[in-house]
């Protein structure tokens, strides 16, 4: 399925940003979505998903208590919600979809990914 991220872009220290992603309506009911980031020089990383049958979430260490995954069928869309923004938080982040997928956390499981949108966290 064709995804697509948006939403990125320069933050403060502190600060909250709302990514979104927009993904076909079939991606919402056979899907397992989900999110991820890559730093320079870093291995792509889980942050959170939604599961395709149950639409339970999971996160990553680093989103608990500061992103939240939110799907919105009605509309087609899948957003990030993130609070808190640290420094360390710059990457360029990912949309990825999985079909019936079962595994949550390891890039591999997701065949489709969106082109990324750009995170700056920086005073």
């Amino acid at each position: 399925v064709q995804l697509q991220a948006s939403g990125g872009g320069l933050v403060q220290p502190g600060g909250s940003l709302r990514l979104s992603c927009k993904a076909p309506a079939r991606a919402f009911s056979e899907y397992t979505m989900g999110w991820f980031r890559q730093a320079p020089g870093s291995e792509r990383e889980f942050l959170a998903a939604i599961s395709w049958s149950l639409h339970n979430t999971f996160y990553a260490d680093s989103m608990k208590g500061r992103g939240t995954i939110v799907r919105d069928a009605g509309n087609n869309m899948l957003y990030l919600q993130m609070t808190g923004l640290k420094p360390e938080d710059t990457a360029r982040y990912y949309c990825a979809a999985a079909h019936y997928g079962t595994e949550y956390h390891g890039a591999s499981t997701y065949e489709s990914w969106g082109q990324g949108t750009l995170v700056t966290v920086s005073s």
